[in-house]
């Protein structure tokens, strides 16, 4: 039987076709899944206001119809002040979207047939949130929650390019269509790690992932040890690269084989700092896919603050 669910729903994603096919996914999920009520998306930040309205009101399931975005909005309205609305409520995943990154690590089938049945019975698991203090576009500070993967560098221009185009193309085309476009307009930045109150790390870099899930940008596979319910993030620097560098090394971080590679490190945390070292320098974050501000940021782990629908 299935208990009381409320999916939020991206119209815009996979670039439309979600509007325009409305009434046959609506049809698919409910032969799957069973009955659920709805609401559309219309601006930036509905998805976590619908999410946070449907927990108030006491539905038992929230699930993100759309992408790594939506999915990412649906995450912070799960959250209030610092605290979880309801530390029971489930958070399922129907994805649709461009990127597609989240479901790779949570095994959630990229079927929209497959993805509804697969939020039927019983089967969750607790996974970690991490939560991200931040300097948003104006200058002030924020506050956003992630459970796949937030980094800084060159990922926060990526995100402007891709987020500024068409991604007709599909997730892992737009998004290394845009990589390339960055690439040759990026210059890699100083920035001072401090892992879990650690000595603090200077590093010239090109990218870093804090990362709970294991996949982002469209497919890069660049945390391959991650596990979503350790209670630590995998940290990823992806260090002073050039551009011929970057373009030798993009398959092996596609196939997770990068690890170990030179100017690339890796470490385990639960609390991670990370400021400019130079005055003025701005360096762009990346959070599932979207774009919310820069460094100065502190990255704080959520040990099992999500109960995530899995199938089974």
């Amino acid at each position: 039987m299935s208990i009381r669910t409320f999916l939020v729903v991206n119209p815009r994603s996979a670039n439309g076709t979600v509007e325009r096919r409305w009434d046959e996914l609506a049809a698919t999920i409910r032969s799957g899944y069973g009955a659920f009520e709805h609401a559309f998306t219309t601006a930036p930040g509905d998805a976590t206001r619908l999410a946070r309205q449907a927990l108030d009101e006491g539905y038992a399931m929230v699930v993100a119809l759309g992408g790594d975005g939506t999915m990412n909005e649906v995450v912070n309205g799960f959250f209030r002040d610092g605290k979880a609305v309801n530390p029971d409520a489930i958070l399922g995943e129907i994805p649709v979207g461009t990127g597609g990154d989240f479901r790779k690590t949570a095994g959630i089938p990229k079927d929209v047939a497959a993805a509804a049945a697969g939020l039927q019975g019983t089967a969750t698991m607790r996974v970690d949130a991490g939560r991200l203090s931040l300097v948003d576009a104006a200058g002030r500070p924020a506050e956003r929650y992630f459970i796949n993967i937030a980094s800084f560098g060159m990922g926060g221009l990526v995100d402007s390019i891709v987020n500024s185009s068409s991604k007709a193309l599909g997730g892992k085309a737009s998004f290394f269509l845009a990589t390339a476009r960055a690439a040759v307009r990026y210059r890699n930045q100083l920035v001072r790690l401090t892992l879990d109150g650690g000595k603090p790390l200077e590093r010239r870099i090109y990218n870093v992932a804090v990362a709970n899930g294991r996949y982002f940008g469209g497919g890069m596979h660049v945390a391959p040890k991650a596990i979503l319910d350790d209670g630590l993030f995998d940290v990823v620097a992806l260090g002073d690269f050039g551009v011929a560098e970057v373009a030798l090394r993009v398959r092996h971080i596609y196939k997770g084989t990068h690890l170990g590679m030179p100017k690339v490190e890796h470490w385990k945390a639960r609390h991670v700092q990370a400021e400019p070292v130079q005055a003025g320098d701005q360096v762009l974050l990346d959070v599932d896919g979207e774009q919310p501000g820069a460094l100065p940021s502190t990255f704080e782990m959520l040990p099992g603050a999500i109960k995530l629908k899995v199938p089974g």
